[in-house]
């Protein structure tokens, strides 16, 4: 059952335990809180899809790069970016999406604390970021939101309701925004990999190797390699929910 606003006021107050609050504010894939997708619908499975997305961006330097790789590939992906950096760019914004992927929501400040906010600054927020989105996009709007580092109050979900938005979390992630490995990272992302999964990385503040390149950079000509030789296709999340029912 999910939780309700009244829960929330409730373990603030000290009802609920800290322990067991903090656990379900810090837990990206859980469902406890609101509807939560952490995979493609079967639809998509069936298709052979699965879902590169891509966070906290757009980055000058990374971002274009990144396109670049997929369309080496042909390969579609969703990017979900912080409001205030789409607003410093809005030309990159207008490039993901000239070349056929997705731009989400992601918050406008990438907030350390924005799981903590009232409902009241997560609506202000949601709301920032949907309309420098909308303006760079000639009216277009995400459909998806991702908490920053995916930690969620219950009080989101009520937010996300009221702006026509659906949370976003992953299946799998390489920590490519704070591993220096891209090995590491590589097999993270994977290891088992299948049709269906949503598969986490950073255009935006990815970390560096050694030599300074981007470990992003490293990880994504061989993932996209993997997919292909696993008969997988990498689409955007509109592209790969349709008309699918959230549940």
């Amino acid at each position: 059952m999910l939780l309700t606003s009244a829960l929330w006021t409730l373990a603030s107050a000290g009802i609920l335990g800290n322990t067991v609050l903090g656990s379900l504010v810090m837990c990206p894939r859980c469902k406890m809180i609101s509807t939560n997708l952490i995979r493609l619908p079967k639809s998509a499975v069936g298709r052979g899809e699965i879902a590169l997305t891509f966070d906290d961006g757009p980055d000058a330097e990374v971002t274009p790069q990144v396109l670049d790789q997929l369309d080496l590939h042909s390969a579609k992906a969703s990017f979900f970016c912080i409001g205030e950096k789409a607003a410093a760019r809005p030309d990159l914004v207008a490039e993901i999406i000239r070349r056929g992927h997705s731009v989400e929501n992601h918050s406008y400040n990438h907030r350390n604390l924005f799981a903590f906010s009232s409902s009241r600054n997560l609506k202000i927020e949601v709301i920032a970021t949907q309309q420098v989105i909308r303006s760079a996009d000639a009216g277009g709007s995400p459909m998806f939101f991702r908490a920053p580092f995916g930690f969620r109050s219950p009080l989101l979900g009520g937010v996300l309701r009221q702006t026509r938005l659906q949370h976003v979390a992953w299946t799998r992630r390489g920590y490519d925004a704070v591993c220096r490995n891209p090995d590491a990272v590589f097999r993270r992302l994977a290891h088992k990999l299948s049709a269906g999964d949503i598969l986490l990385l950073h255009d935006g503040g990815s970390a560096r190797t050694r030599t300074g390149q981007p470990v992003v950079l490293e990880v994504l000509p061989r993932l996209l390699e993997q997919c292909a030789s696993h008969g997988l296709r990498s689409v955007s999340l509109p592209m790969a929910f349709g008309d699918a029912q959230f549940l």
